[in-house]
């Protein structure tokens, strides 16, 4: 009988103990959900990339800054190793496809991405890339197409959508120099869309912005000078203008990519010095707004950089490169800010938009 009584209150206390763990658990999740999420996508990068960078920058990377590091799986429903389409839209929307496939599934159905779901939240959007727009990347946020390289199609998905608010980077040509002879950046004028060439007279007042800066990709960095850095800027403060259901920015160093299928050692290490000091920009913004979350990853590995001492006596360091494609390589996940935790260890790049909306308020 004593034995009975013991067990049922070991029961009740092991019950109670529980259910504390729990209602604070709870309590955390809702109390440190993160409102605002900046997602960062460093196209054609991998471990390999980062090193590059911290060999080559005087000051600690952006990388540095983050206190959760994860892994991430990036082959394609078709292929061990993915392309850009695939691999952006196994990271916008936790679907793996086929590559060269943009938004939809391997059956061909369009699937909803994380942008379209906050939106529909009340969340204001943006995307800031140094590509054209409608690139794969970028294109697997908003578009939803058979063929990553419909860009005119894919440039109508963009204008036709009520899910975003901010879209900066390149591909004027797309919109305004079409073979239907319709002009799509007029047509979003006519629907509040504030319209510009560069970033320099941009009102971020406005509810809807679109900057296209060039007729395909911008030029390369230190050409196309601070613009990546500078648009971010003006997309956090467009997104946070008015706004207390928060915002999803996604934002792409597109030709970190471009720099590895050149096998050029020198346009790398540029491309990535400049997506450092973007990072560092939504980093310095999350300190002083702590509901924010940041993510920085990438869609896959390109050119199988290595670094060797060509010598082999443990003197030098050298750039070697495999391959002018992609590779199967892991990527890296870093995190920082409310839920951060949550993106450690080994994951498959669909789990990176799954994991933002479990935590996301």
């Amino acid at each position: 009988m004593k034995n009975i009584r013991f067990l049922s209150l070991l029961i009740v206390l092991i019950l109670t103990f529980c259910g504390t763990i729990f209602l604070r658990s709870k309590d955390k999740t809702i109390t440190n959900a993160p409102t605002n999420v900046i997602l960062m996508i460093g196209d054609g990068m991998s471990i390999p990339q980062i090193y590059a960078a911290m060999l080559t920058i005087d000051t600690p990377t952006a990388f540095e800054r983050f206190p959760v590091t994860g892994l991430a799986k990036t082959f394609s429903k078709s292929n061990k190793i993915t392309d850009s389409a695939a691999a952006g839209t196994a990271i916008a929307t936790g679907h793996k496809t086929k590559n060269g496939m943009i938004g939809m599934n391997t059956d061909s159905i369009p699937v909803p991405s994380i942008l379209e779901i906050l939106a529909n939240k009340g969340k204001k959007t943006g995307i800031v890339v140094t590509c054209h727009v409608v690139h794969a990347t970028p294109a697997a946020f908003l578009a939803k197409n058979i063929d990553r390289d419909n860009n005119y199609e894919i440039a109508l998905d963009f204008a036709n959508s009520d899910k975003l608010n901010v879209l900066i980077g390149g591909g004027k040509k797309y919109f305004a120099q079409r073979k239907d002879n319709r002009n799509l950046l007029d047509e979003m004028k006519a629907k509040d869309w504030a319209v510009y060439d560069t970033l320099t007279e941009v009102d971020t007042n406005k509810e809807r912005i679109v900057v296209l800066s060039a007729p395909k990709h911008l030029d390369v960095y230190p050409k196309r000078g601070n613009f990546l850095p500078d648009a971010v800027k003006i997309a956090l403060k467009s997104l946070d203008n008015n706004n207390k259901k928060g915002f999803f920015l996604m934002v792409e160093g597109s030709q970190i990519d471009f720099a590895g299928h050149n096998n050029d050692s020198a346009y790398l290490v540029h491309e990535m010095y400049d997506f450092n000091n973007t990072i560092n920009i939504a980093l310095d913004y999350a300190e002083k707004h702590p509901n924010t979350l940041i993510i920085v990853t990438a869609d896959h590995e390109t050119g199988g950089l290595t670094m060797i001492d060509p010598n082999e006596a443990y003197t030098e360091t050298r750039f070697r490169w495999s391959t002018g494609s992609h590779s199967p390589l892991l990527v890296p996940v870093f995190a920082y800010g409310p839920g951060a935790e949550c993106f450690s260890g080994v994951m498959d790049n669909t789990d990176i938009m799954k994991r933002i909306l479990e935590i996301v308020k």
